[in-house]
Formats: structure tokens, sequence, C-alpha cells
């Protein structure tokens, strides 16, 4: 067992950071304004992130930032700015989601340390020396993932010197992080942007089993499993909550902190976690982490679940029948309890203080003498919450002269200096009293005076200079090449189409497979012109027999929506190319997946819209590829949709239930939107938008980028709707790719409920 591990703690706001500090967090994760996946919470702005680092180095706490969204193309030049800002900070790590940052970071800022955000959706073994590979020191793992499972991931971790950290507290997503587009699909709101508007956490009309909130999930809290955490190798403890409040923060984080403290010091759990329900929850629940999912896991209150909690506690402590006073008077108490937390940390946090230092500059020197320049500031020593008072002097090497042109002047000083009044230090004056007039020394001294004063300020660091990004090469397709239709079935009786179109034929691998699956490594070597898909989320043994096709079939090119096997693909000299699904946006994602996993090709993600996607970089030889006809997916989940909405016999999943289960259903908001529920034999359950994804505009808009257009034959998530004729739809595709716009009306007429409205909204 390593003890040395880490309390993570959310900081969404300037006080909720200074109550996990003070509380005894090792590390806060916070995020500034722009460029992080929690756009609901107050953040932070750049002035205030050096402040608190500051702060939270005199506490021995890191600091580590959210950069974890997608990145657009246009972003990156801004992008670069501020991380040219942050490599001249003692900031200690940067939490990352989009593969094309990992490559600008370890291109042009290898100095910041690179955490894998949770939104890589990171589940299997293969995932660790992919995001290694790219750069990562540190993997967030999927919060759906068992303590096998954990301690499997973190086995491999320690393999590729990686470090691993895992949830232990606070809200979550019924769906696998980084693979819920609920919100996009229909006003671009995307998780992956960082603006998730909590479609499961809405209310639904009320479903045949009875519940109104079918999709909402209680809070996750594993304070009694960290025991088994510590001994699966787990680093860093996590705790969610970046919208929560300064008296949240404190609350759960003193509390994880005692608990974490006294088992390490005694082998025991001392705390008994009453207080975490004091604060906002929706009841707690740890059934991912022991991979018991039940129904139980699920709770009709996405509001806080604070004084349900007081009154079943009253109930359970003895009290057969509980009066309205009781409960009033109960409530009440809370109440008062809860505005006293608030108080109390209010008073903790008071004395702390993230302002800018005070810097004075005193300027001094007579003929024949060097110019000096004294420095007075303040500093802090680690371990000491107490900042110290700092003077330092530089001197010219050259001596003063007499100079009635070009002399030192208060002008000349304040034009070069006055740029040391900065996020770090408040510039508060300029003393030139004991500096005699009409003297002057080279001007290039005076420059190199500034930085010696910026070394020693930045604890003889040099600050280095900005980034410019080099002018990406853009490479064309070959001009005499239309677009190539390709075609995606999941149905063995469907190979039959491969007799009516010289299509590429995807074939969509299921998520799971039975123990010992060997069906698809014949299935594929009797079906060469097959190129195998494989799918997004692939865990445990489901991941092994994958793997095991991929290795026992070898084939000339696959696509992947999983980095695991990608990964794999790279080190078996397997051509591969980047699904939908891993979510590329970007340039720079092309050339990380080029340069570091020989990838052939990627799918430009449906979530970007038209000028979004039109200044994408395309690198050589590389294929650029679009699906213009799918299913949308919202997400997908490995808890079960049926539980809360048709009902099911079981009273948790099972491993028989991924590989036999293939029910449909559907819930309805409460706009009258409906939403298909489909479950596939051995494929996780998904929720579908009730419109399928049709776009003809990109052909005419964007052909001349693409290499080839893919359309979706598989009908899952197509629900109780008609399916049009395969046959059919493949050929008026074929016309349209062949420069026949007038089939755009039949399509239209084919597909009677479709929408293009993420193309239109993109991010």
């Amino acid at each position: 067992m390593d003890p040395k591990i880490e309390l993570l703690a959310p900081g969404g706001d300037v006080d909720a950071i200074k109550a996990a500090i003070i509380a005894g967090a090792d590390a806060v994760y916070c995020g500034l304004d722009t460029f992080n996946a929690r756009n609901r919470a107050a953040n932070i702005s750049f002035e205030e992130l050096v402040g608190i680092i500051r702060l939270a180095h005199q506490y021995q706490c890191q600091i580590f930032l959210t950069l974890n969204i997608v990145i657009l193309e246009n972003e990156f030049k801004s992008l670069a700015k501020l991380l040219s800002k942050l490599v001249n900070t003692t900031l200690d790590g940067v939490i990352v989601q989009d593969i094309g940052m990992f490559h600008l970071l370890t291109k042009h800022f290898p100095t910041l340390d690179i955490h894998a955000s949770t939104q890589l959706t990171t589940h299997n073994v293969g995932q660790i020396p992919f995001l290694k590979k790219l750069g990562a020191s540190r993997v967030n793992l999927s919060r759906e993932l068992n303590l096998r499972e954990i301690a499997a991931l973190t086995a491999t971790g320690r393999e590729n010197n990686i470090t691993t950290e895992v949830f232990v507290h606070g809200s979550l997503c019924i769906a696998f992080s980084g693979l819920c587009y609920s919100t996009s699909a229909s006003v671009g709101n995307s998780g992956n942007r960082g603006r998730c508007s909590q479609a499961c956490r809405e209310e639904y009309e009320i479903t045949e089993s009875g519940h109104n909130f079918p999709l909402n999930i209680k809070d996750n809290s594993a304070f009694f499993d960290l025991p088994a955490l510590i001994e699966a190798g787990v680093h860093s403890f996590k705790v969610e909550g970046r919208i929560k409040g300064a008296s949240y923060v404190h609350t759960v984080i003193d509390s994880f902190r005692k608990q974490i403290d006294g088992f390490l010091a005694t082998g025991e759990l001392l705390e008994d976690g009453e207080r975490l329900y004091k604060v906002f929850n929706r009841d707690l629940t740890n059934s991912f982490l022991k991979g018991d999912l039940n129904q139980s896991m699920f709770i009709d209150n996405p509001r806080d679940n604070s004084k349900n909690h007081l009154r079943d506690k009253l109930t359970h402590n003895g009290f057969k029948s509980i009066s309205v006073v009781q409960i009033h008077d109960a409530e009440q108490e809370l109440q008062v309890e809860k505005s006293q937390i608030q108080a109390s940390v209010n008073d903790k946090i008071k004395h702390l203080s993230i302002d800018k230092l005070p810097l004075a500059l005193a300027f001094s020197g007579q003929l024949g003498q060097p110019l000096s320049i004294t420095v007075s500031t303040q500093d802090f020593i680690v371990g000491q919450t107490q900042l110290e008072d700092k003077t330092f002097t530089v001197q010219s090497p050259s001596l003063l002269t007499i100079s009635d042109d070009a002399s030192i002047d208060d002008s000349a000083i304040e034009k070069r200096f006055k740029s040391l009044n900065n996020a770090e230090f408040d510039l508060q004056q300029f003393v030139t009293d004991d500096l005699a007039a009409g003297l002057s020394i080279p001007f290039k001294e005076l420059t190199r005076l500034k930085k010696q004063v910026l070394l020693q300020l930045n604890h003889e660091t040099p600050v280095l200079p900005a980034v410019e990004l080099p002018k990406l090469a853009r490479y064309p397709k070959p001009e005499t090449h239309r677009p190539k239709l390709s075609i995606l079935i999941c149905d063995e009786a469907d190979i039959a189409l491969a007799d009516f179109t010289d299509a590429d034929i995807y074939f969509k691998l299921p998520d799971a497979y039975k123990r010992g699956c060997t069906k698809y490594v014949d299935f594929f070597k009797q079906n060469p012109r097959l190129i195998p898909w494989f799918s997004s989320v692939l865990i445990g043994k489901d991941f092994d027999a994958a793997l095991n096709i991929l290795e026992q079939v070898q084939p000339e090119l696959i696509v992947t929506n999983n980095t695991g096997i990608a990964n794999r693909a790279f080190e078996l000299g397997i051509k591969w190319i980047a699904g939908p699904f891993l979510n590329t946006t970007n340039s720079y994602a092309l050339l990380a997946m080029q340069e570091q996993f020989d990838c052939h090709g990627a799918f430009i993600s449906n979530e970007i819209n038209q000028n979004q996607i039109k200044h994408i970089a395309r690198p050589a030889n590389f294929k650029m590829l679009y699906s213009i006809y799918h299913p949308i997916l919202l997400m997908a989940s490995r808890q079960c949709f049926f539980q809360q909405s048709v009902g099911c016999e079981k009273p948790r999943i099972d491993n028989g239930c991924m590989l036999s289960c293939d029910k449909s259903t559907s819930i309805t908001n409460l706009k009258g939107d409906e939403f298909a529920i489909d479950k596939q034999k051995a494929g996780y359950p998904s929720i579908y938008n009730q419109d399928q994804f049709l776009n003809t505009e990109i052909i005419e808009d964007l052909a001349h980028l693409f290499d080839g257009f893919m359309i979706d034959l598989t009908n899952i998530g197509a629900g109780n709707k008609p399916s049009p004729d395969k046959v059919q739809l493949i050929q008026q595709f074929e016309l349209l790719l062949s420069g026949q716009s007038n089939v755009v009306t039949s399509l239209d007429n084919m597909v009677p409920k479709s929408t293009v409205l993420q193309y239109h909204n993109g991010l």
C-alpha cells in the first residue's frame, strides 16, 4: 500500500478555492473564464489565478488548470497566447481533453505538466500508453469503472510512469463522459465545450414504471471505500463540484481530509460521513465502484436531498411516526446549521489574500557611478503562510555619463519598466530622488537591468518568450478524386449490400463479447472487403476480445473510436482511421494522431459547423471523412435506461444483460420531444434524438475538403420508425456524390424525420 495519495478539490470561484486550501486539499483544480468544461461555474481571471497559485503554494497545495474542452481551429492563436502566459507562472498542471491541445503543449509548451481529463473516457489498459505517448503524466479514469478495473488501469499506469486519478465524491453523469451529445444536437450546448445543460436532470413525462426523472442518478461517494482505492494504487482522490460554493467544498474536503489522515494513521475509518449529507447532495451511492449497477442508483429528486436524508434519519432513529412539527423543527435546525457552516467558512477564509504583490523600484546613481535599481516587494517561503518583505538591488555594468539628449528621466524609466505592473505585481511607485539629472547609460543596459529584475522576481527562472504558432501546411486532396461513399453496417445480412455498390463497407463490432469469443476473427477472414469498426467503450474483457480480433485478423485498415485500439493498431503497423466519436475538431488533432500514431485519416466531428470545419488543415497523405447520415446519439451509459422507463424484472445489471438484452422504448420531455432508448444485443444502453442526421448541404459546401462521406445503415436508434430501403439509399447517395444535386428532394422524402441542426449551430 502506498500512502502517498492526493486529495484533489474543486474550485469554481475564488472563495471555493480558498475554502479547499484551508480545509487541507493537496491540490485544487479550477478554470479560467475560457477554455474549460464548467462554464456554469463562476471561474476566475488570469490575474486571480496568479494570486491563487501563490496562496496555494504557501499552504503546500498545488493548482491545476482545467483546459478540458475540444478546441476549434480559430481558437489556437488565442490559446497559444494564454499558454505563453501560463508557462511563466508556477502552475502545477493543466487538465486536457483535446488531442490537438496535447500536440500543442508537447511541441511548444513542454514545461507544462499535462493531465488527461475524464472527458477522454479512459476505461481500458490500452488507452494508458496512448495518453502517455501524447504527453500525459496523469489520467482521470472514467467514473463508471469498478475497483477491479481501476486496479488494472492503475497497474498499467505504473508500468508507463503515469499516475491515476479517480472521482471519489460529487455528481455523477449517467452518460459516459465525453460521449454525451444530449444538448449539442439541439442547441449546440455541448458537454465537450463545457456547456452541458443537464438533460439527464430534467423532468420527463411520467414513464410506464412511474418515474418523472428517469435519467437522474444519485451522487457518487467513495467515502468508505478509500482503503480499497489506496490498495488499488490510485494516486489522486478527486472531488467533483466546480459549480458548488465554498461551504460545500470546505465541508466535503475537510471530511475527506480527516477520513484519509485517520485511516493512514490508524488503519481504520474514523469518520461517519454524516456531514456530507448536510451540504448539497442527491443522496449518495458507490454502486459504480462496487460494480453493482442496480435500481437504487436512481433518485426522483435532482435537487438537494439534505432534508429528505434528515427525515429518513429521524425514522431510522426509532421514531415510528414523525409529526409535522418535528419535521419542521428538524428542518429549521438543519437550515441554521447550514448557515453556521457558511459563516464559519467565511470566517476562516477572510484573511486569505490573492492580491497582487506590492512592487516599488528606486533608481539611484551619480556621474561616474553605475545605475542602481533597488526593488522592494513581498515573497513567501514554502510552508509559511505569511508573506515576507523582499529587497534586492541590481546595478548596470556601465557608469553613468552626461547626456543632454538621451538622459534617463522619469518618462524613459516608466516606458521600459511599466510592464512590471502585471498579473503578479502591483507596481506602486518609481522613486528617482537619488538619481542625478542629465545622466545616461546605453538603453540596452536598461533592458538588461529589467531582465535581471524579472529574473529575481521570478525566483531565478527565466521568463519564456511568447510562442508564435507557425502556419500549418494545408495539403489538398487530389483534384481528380471525388469524395467516395462508405457505409456502416452491423447486421451480417447486410453484407449483401456489397453487390450494389463499390463503397467502402465498415462493419460495426459490438461493445461486449462472450468470453473467449472467436466468432469475428473467422468472420472478417471470410469477408476481407469488410473494414472493422471498433466502438468507443471497450472495458475489461471486452477490450481483450476486441484486441484479439485486431491481432488475429490483422486487417489492412480499421476505423476505431477507441484510443486503446488505435494504440495497438499503431504497434502492429495496421492502418487506422479515427472514428467520429473521438471528437476531432481541429488540425492539431490530425497532426498528433498522424505524427505519433501513424493515423491515416479521421472523421471530423459532427458537432461542428461549416465555418468551423472549413479552416481545418489536412496533413499530407491524410484522409478527411465525415458522416452525412446517421442516428444522432445523445448519450450512452453503463447503467440501464429501462429500469426507470418501462421497468425491468432484474433488480441489477448482470453480465448477461449486455449480451442478451435488446429492448427499445422512448421517453418524452415536458416540451413534447420524444427520444428513443435503444439497447442492442452486446451494446450499451443508448438514447437517440427523434430525428436522423441528414446533411446533404455539406456536399455542395465542402466536398472539396473531404475524401469520403459515410452513411450509417445499422438502424440502431431508429426506434419504431420505418427504415428506408437500404439499396435505394445507397443509390441516391452515390448519385448525390456524383454531382446530381436533384436527388436531395428524394433523400428528404426517404428520410422524413431528419435534421441538420448541428451543422448549422456548431459549437
